[in-house]
C-alpha cells in the first residue's frame, strides 16, 4: 500500500495544472486561465512501490466550476520517451525531486486502471493511506480470451446518466464536490473491447 506524506510540494500540483490545463485540447475554459481547486479523485498502489498514482479532480472556478480529470503519476526519475506527457517537476518535502506526468500515457497507470476495471485491484483514499474509497464505483469488464481492453478517459466531467451497463465494457465513475458544495457522480473511464 502506498503510504500518503502530509508534506508540502513545490510547485504544488495545482500551481503546476494552472499553466499545464490550458494548454490541452480538451481544455474548455476561459482565456485568462483557470482558477483551480482540487475537489475529487482517488489513487491506485503500484505493486512496485515506485510509482505515485493519482485520479484528480480539478474544478475550474474561473469557468463556471467546470470539473476535469487529470490521472497523474509521480516517479523519482524520468520516465524514458515520454517528455511530452510531462505536466512538470517538483520538489517533494519528504520523497524529493518528482517527474509528474500526464498518466493517460503512463504505462504503470493504464496496468493498475486495467487491473480495477477487471476486479483485481481496489481504489484507494486520495489523501489517506491504506484506505480503501467506497465512493468509486466500478463495473467490471471482463474480456473473451485473446481479446484485448481499450481504456478511454473522460476529461471533462459531466453528472453521470443513470442506466444499466453496456455487457463487456467497464466502467469506473467516481465523486467530485460542486461548487454549491453538492457531490457529483462521473464517469472517469471506460474500457471497451479492442476491435481491429
Amino acid at each position: 500500500m502506498a503510504v500518503i506524506h502530509q508534506t508540502t510540494m513545490v510547485p504544488s500540483k495545482l500551481e503546476l495544472l494552472t499553466v499545464w490545463l490550458p494548454r490541452q485540447d480538451w481544455y474548455a475554459g476561459e482565456s485568462g486561465g483557470p482558477s483551480l481547486a482540487r475537489v475529487g479523485g482517488f489513487r491506485l498502489d503500484d505493486p512496485a512501490g515506485e510509482v505515485g498514482i493519482e485520479f484528480m479532480v480539478v474544478r475550474d472556478d474561473a469557468a463556471n466550476g467546470r470539473a476535469y480529470l487529470v490521472p497523474m503519476t509521480y516517479r523519482g526519475s524520468p520516465l524514458k520517451d515520454r517528455d511530452a506527457a510531462l505536466i512538470g517537476m517538483s520538489q517533494h518535502g519528504v520523497l524529493g525531486a518528482r517527474w509528474i506526468y500526464d498518466g493517460t500515457r503512463d504505462p504503470v497507470l493504464l496496468e493498475q486502471l486495467m487491473d480495477l476495471i477487471q476486479g483485481r485491484v481496489g481504489a484507494q483514499a486520495q489523501s489517506q493511506s491504506n484506505t480503501p474509497d467506497a465512493t468509486v464505483h466500478v463495473t467490471h469488464a471482463a474480456a473473451a480470451p485473446g481479446v484485448e481492453l481499450d481504456i478511454s478517459f473522460a476529461r471533462l466531467l459531466r453528472p453521470a446518466t443513470d442506466g444499466a451497463a453496456t455487457p463487456g465494457v467497464g466502467e469506473v465513475t467516481g465523486v467530485w464536490t460542486a461548487t454549491d458544495g453538492t457531490l457529483v457522480r462521473s464517469l472517469f473511464a471506460t474500457a471497451r473491447p479492442l476491435i481491429d
